[in-house]
């Protein structure tokens, strides 16, 4: 690969450099300048059919222009974001952006979606930066945009076929002081957060799709345990494994992947993946593959390096198991969200007091008031939306989340947990260094709710099914 420091900083040589930069200029000479632009085949201009998602963002929008008469609404899909020096990380459009555009893992950076207050309602028009002509140095000398850089780039008319949106060139957009923009106003920020609690028929189709391509890079990992148990770093084996499928079969990883072998399981968001897998210990894993529409999975199974749970591993996995469980016979149309973590603590007290862990009884340790002596050992909750985000929904009122009631098209994880920490002294030693997580992605319907991981192996003797057929 080219030096970035190379790339971006190339100047014509009539062109005077940035005094912060003149040490790796390098100027083109007249002959390149006079002859870049010629030459070129005609690019002819193709336009798609609309895909598939356009119809459902328009009804999106239509909801959001009945819910702002009047006001002007911006909805921008944010900027490239700097990794280090001159490199950037990879675009990902806002949320709210590709929801209510279509535009998704291809959307443009600094484009903005504008709903042009009229009468009766709202004229949709994406503003975004068209691809260059050659005649420009755009084309050939700016390596954040230009086609010589980063390849081809979208035209107006072609998006506009793709997106069914009106399109102008972002430069073309003006703001103004009355606008209503996304992230900076309270009302409309929630409006298009709360507008994802209940998904259409597309969204649950490609959230199912997302599942599937997550539960085949869960048959990756264990397909190559024999590789991770190898390796020093084994927790970074599993989080490449992982990284490939997803980017093969999706867009990329929907959040940082969780590979937690041994006590590193008893850290919740343990990211750094940087420790050896050892036969004996269990490794938690929480991956989730986010798809080209930019829906994401989110599942966590618990694994016996070795193929078989010890008779303590597997204690504590079965009552995660049977918390999942009750958490899911909760859940029911009409139900408070609050419920389904209601329903998986109560399994959870009563477990971790059979055990003799807990200074109370269970029912003490379930006092609204005085109890919680079990959150001890599972800290986090038990749900949360998931969609175009892995926390979606998260700006959504109280009352419309956590006190809200439960909907067909609502898609939500049941993950409960027990977390026994390697230095934590209320518990036998036999039980420290245990992580132990089970998360599944539900979609609410009319009859009841739907586990769309069901076919990854949940309970410990399929988990050990499992790995004795891919890992041999």
């Amino acid at each position: 690969m080219d030096s970035p420091a190379d790339r971006d900083t190339i100047a014509p040589a009539e062109q005077k450099p940035a005094e912060t930069t003149t040490n790796r200029k390098a100027p083109f000479p007249r002959g390149f300048l006079e002859t870049i632009s010629t030459g070129w085949a005609e690019r002819p201009e193709t336009i798609p059919t609309p895909r598939e998602q356009s119809a459902w963002a328009a009804r999106r929008r239509e909801r959001v222009s009945a819910a702002f008469p009047g006001d002007r609404v911006v909805v921008p899909a944010g900027s490239l974001k700097q990794r280090s020096n001159d490199t950037d990380y990879p675009f990902r459009a806002h949320s709210a952006f590709a929801h209510l555009t279509g535009w998704a893992a291809d959307a443009e950076p600094d484009s903005v979606l504008v709903l042009e207050p009229r009468d009766g309602g709202h004229d949709a028009v994406l503003y975004f930066r068209e691809r260059a002509d050659r005649t420009t140095p755009e084309f050939y000398a700016d390596a954040t945009v230009g086609e010589f850089w980063i390849g081809p780039r979208p035209a107006l008319a072609g998006v506009a076929a793709d997106l069914g949106l009106a399109t102008a060139h972002v430069d073309d957009f003006v703001p103004g002081d009355d606008d209503r923009v996304v992230g900076v106003d309270d009302d409309l920020t929630r409006f298009v957060s709360e507008l994802r609690l209940v998904k259409d028929e597309f969204e649950l189709a490609q959230m199912a799709l997302a599942v599937e391509v997550t539960a085949s890079g869960f048959d990756d990992i264990i397909s190559e345990l024999p590789r991770i148990v190898e390796h020093p770093r084994g927790e970074r084996v599993v989080e490449g494994v992982f990284h490939r499928r997803a980017r093969a079969d999706g867009n990329a990883v929907g959040y940082d992947t969780i590979a937690a072998s041994g006590p590193h399981a008893c850290y919740l968001h343990w990211t750094r993946n940087d420790g050896a897998v050892v036969p004996g210990d269990l490794i938690l894993i929480d991956a989730g593959v986010e798809v080209d529409s930019l829906y994401t999975a989110d599942i966590t199974r618990t694994l016996p390096v070795s193929g078989r749970f010890t008779e303590v591993q597997r204690r504590v996995y079965e009552a995660v198991r049977e918390a999942a469980d009750a958490a899911f016979e909760a859940a029911r149309p009409g139900v408070p969200f609050r419920r389904v973590h209601e329903a998986a603590m109560e399994v959870i007290a009563a477990r971790v007091a059979q055990w003799g862990l807990l200074p109370v009884s269970a029912e003490e340790a379930l006092d609204a008031d005085r109890g919680g002596q079990h959150r001890r050992y599972m800290v986090h909750g038990t749900s949360h939306h998931l969609g175009i985000d892995v926390h979606d929904c998260a700006q959504a009122r109280r009352e419309m989340y956590y006190d809200g009631l439960l909907e067909p098209g609502m898609v939500f994880t049941i993950e409960p947990g027990l977390y026994f920490q390697i230095d934590d002294l209320t518990v036998p030693e036999e039980y420290r260094g245990i992580g132990v997580r089970i998360e599944d992605d539900i979609v609410m319907t009319s009859d009841g709710p739907v586990n769309l991981s069901a076919g990854i192996p949940r309970t410990a003797d399929e988990v050990e099914d499992w790995i004795a057929r891919l890992s041999s």
